[in-house]
């Protein structure tokens, strides 16, 4: 496994980056709690079976901030017979689907800096932009959070699974997809401490939650 991990994501200034997030902290969420548990629960199980199964078709743009974009889309969409058999899941327990009235206006439409809506959003201005900020320690992850990684000119992101954290390289080849699944003690003694998920680290900006799921 490398040791350092290949970033995707826009650059910006931490300053710029300090202001932004201020706006999308306090955003009302759009799911009630029952349907934030459900978008928890297709999130997560889709993340877990890229790991599991190797990348499907499916998801492009293959970097930190893709997958993100990747589960959230296929989260907030129908799961009829016809997608489960595309992806390999006829006969697995899955979550309930969140209402399409309640998912039709957020699928594919993460706000951009200037404040329209696009289906494509870097790490950066996904987070600026589409997450409220949750804290600096690990222990205030839910299932689904993201955790932040800014160094200046380069900014990773992560997702907490719950048991482990899950993410992207940027970079896949014949050999190597690029996902990596990381218990949080792995990482916490990670050589390379700018990718510790830690509040003494100020690499780590920290946990974030997407603006549209219930606090």
């Amino acid at each position: 496994m490398k040791r350092r991990l290949l970033i995707a994501g826009l650059a910006a200034s931490p300053l710029a980056f300090a202001a932004t997030t201020e706006t999308t902290r306090d955003a009302v969420a759009t799911l009630d709690r029952e349907q934030t548990q459900h978008f928890r629960d297709w999130f997560t199980l889709l993340i877990h079976a890229q790991i599991e199964r190797g990348p499907t078709p499916r998801w492009t743009h293959r970097d930190c901030a893709g997958l993100v974009r990747f589960a959230v889309g296929e989260t907030l969409r129908e799961h009829d017979l016809d997608w489960k058999r595309a992806n390999g899941m006829l006969g697995t327990r899955v979550p309930p689907d969140i209402p399409p009235q309640q998912t039709q206006t957020l699928r594919n439409a993460w706000r951009r800096v200037d404040g329209t809506r696009n289906a494509y959003v870097g790490a950066l201005e996904l987070v600026q932009e589409n997450t409220r900020f949750v804290g600096k320690q690990l222990t205030q992850a839910q299932p689904g959070d993201l955790l932040f990684f800014d160094l200046g000119d380069e900014q990773h992101l992560m997702v907490w699974m719950g048991r482990y954290i899950a993410y992207h390289t940027g970079r896949s080849d014949a050999k190597d997809n690029g996902l990596r699944a990381l218990r949080a003690s792995q990482l916490l003694e990670w050589k390379d401490t700018r990718w510790r998920p830690s509040a003494d680290n100020p690499n780590f900006s920290g946990v974030y939650r997407l603006a549209f799921l219930a606090r």
